[in-house]
C-alpha cells in the first residue's frame, strides 16, 4: 500500500486567491485508476487546470502494474491523497475515496475524462452556495479515445422531474456532484451491481422526496469512449442484466424503464 497524503497540497498563492468564490464550499474530487497509463496524466491535468482552488484531489488506485503509481505521483501537482491497494473494482475505489474525503461537496473524475473547460468545479461550487441544494448535473460529451477533440455523441441531461426515473432517464454520473452528508445518510455504491453500481446509487439519491436537484445546463466531462460498460458484448449484457435488477430494486415500471433508458442513448448521437 503506498499512501501519499498531503502531496501538493501546499497553500494558494496571492493570484490562486481571487479565484475563491467563498471558502465554505469546499469540493472533494475522487479519481479511481487501475492501469490506466496511457489516459490518467490527461485527467490529473485537466484537473490541475481547474480556476477554482477549494478543491481536495485523492486517486485510490488499485494496485496497477503498468506504471500508473509513478504518472500519479509525478503529474499530480495539485493531489491531496494517493492510495495504491488491491481493491474490488471500481466502485470500492470510489467508496474508499468517500471514506476519506473531507469536502462538503464529492465529484468523481474517472482516469478516462476531462473536464469541459477550466471553470467546471467554480460552476459546481457557486450551485452549492444555495444550501439547499443537494445534488447538482450537467452535460456530458463522448470523445473518441485518441482524440479528445473529436465528438462522438453529446449527452443532453435537461432539466430534473422524478417521474422521468420511471422512463429511464439518468444524469451522465461524471457530472453528478452530491453533497457529502447524503452519502452519509443513503450509503455508498453497492458492490453487488460490477458495472451499475452508479445507476442504484443515483436513483437512491433522486428518489428522496426531500431531495433538492440542480441542473447545470452545460457540457461539464468530455469521456473517452471504451469504457468498462461497452468495452464487450459480455459487458453491455452485464449492465444490461444489472440495470434491470437496479430498476425492479428501485420499483419502477420494469422493461419499459430498461427500453427508454437505453433508447435515450440513441438521441445523443449527432452528426459533428
Amino acid at each position: 500500500m503506498a499512501h501519499h497524503p498531503g502531496l501538493g497540497s501546499g497553500p494558494a498563492n496571492d493570484s490562486d486567491k481571487s479565484l475563491l468564490i467563498t471558502p465554505m464550499v469546499k469540493i472533494s474530487l475522487i479519481t479511481a485508476t487501475y492501469n490506466a497509463a496511457d489516459t490518467v496524466a490527461d485527467s490529473l491535468r485537466s484537473a490541475a487546470m481547474q480556476t477554482y482552488q477549494n478543491v481536495e484531489h485523492i486517486v485510490i488506485d488499485g494496485a496497477s502494474t503498468d506504471g500508473t503509481q509513478k504518472i500519479v505521483e509525478e503529474s499530480g501537482e495539485r493531489l491531496t491523497t494517493f492510495v495504491s491497494e488491491p481493491d474490488r473494482g471500481i466502485y470500492d475505489a470510489l467508496n474508499k475515496g468517500i471514506a476519506l474525503a473531507t469536502g462538503d461537496v464529492i465529484g468523481f473524475l474517472h482516469a478516462d475524462d476531462l473536464f469541459a473547460h477550466q471553470e467546471v468545479l467554480l460552476r459546481v461550487a457557486s450551485t452549492f452556495q444555495d444550501p439547499d441544494v443537494d445534488v447538482s448535473y450537467g452535460d456530458l460529451e463522448y470523445v473518441r479515445r485518441t482524440d479528445p477533440d473529436r465528438v462522438v455523441r453529446r449527452w443532453i441531461s435537461g432539466t430534473f422531474a422524478p417521474g422521468r426515473l420511471a422512463y429511464g432517464w439518468m444524469p451522465p454520473h461524471p457530472t453528478f456532484y452530491v453533497r457529502r452528508q447524503m452519502y452519509d445518510r443513503f450509503g455508498l455504491f453497492d458492490l453487488d451491481y460490477k458495472i451499475s453500481a452508479d445507476y442504484d446509487q443515483m436513483l437512491r439519491l433522486l428518489r428522496q422526496q426531500e431531495t433538492t436537484v440542480r441542473y447545470i445546463p452545460e457540457t461539464l466531462i468530455q469521456m473517452r469512449l471504451g469504457g468498462a460498460s461497452n468495452q464487450s458484448l459480455q459487458s453491455i449484457l452485464l449492465k444490461s442484466s444489472e440495470d434491470y435488477r437496479i430498476i425492479q430494486r428501485h420499483k419502477l415500471i420494469g422493461f419499459l424503464t430498461l427500453l427508454g433508458k437505453n433508447l435515450s442513448k440513441v438521441r445523443q448521437f449527432r452528426p459533428f
